[in-house]
């Protein structure tokens, strides 16, 4: 359980996820950060990233792990390939 809520999550996950923005861009591709719930950030991966097999890669051992050095260890992050629409079902 992390020690914040949703919404005192947002700025610092935005934050983090600036740093590594530039590995994404550098193939061509990016991301848009769709938000927080239940201590969960997820974003929609695009451009080139959108599709690509080694983006759980750059998921899990770039982006998520940005994350939990800078906000905390228990901090996930999901790719919802519905961006905003699949965001709003959840």
């Amino acid at each position: 359980m992390l020690p914040f809520n949703d919404e005192e999550l947002i700025n610092p996950v935005k934050s983090s996820l600036a740093k590594n923005l530039h590995i994404l861009e550098q193939d061509g591709g990016g991301l848009e950060f769709l938000g927080v719930k239940n201590g969960v950030v997820y974003v929609h991966l695009t451009g080139a990233c959108s599709g690509c097999v080694a983006s759980s890669v750059t998921l899990k051992y770039g982006l998520e792990r940005q994350l939990k050095i800078d906000i905390h260890p228990d901090i996930s992050l999901i790719n919802l390939n519905g961006g905003k629409d699949e965001f709003a079902k959840l």
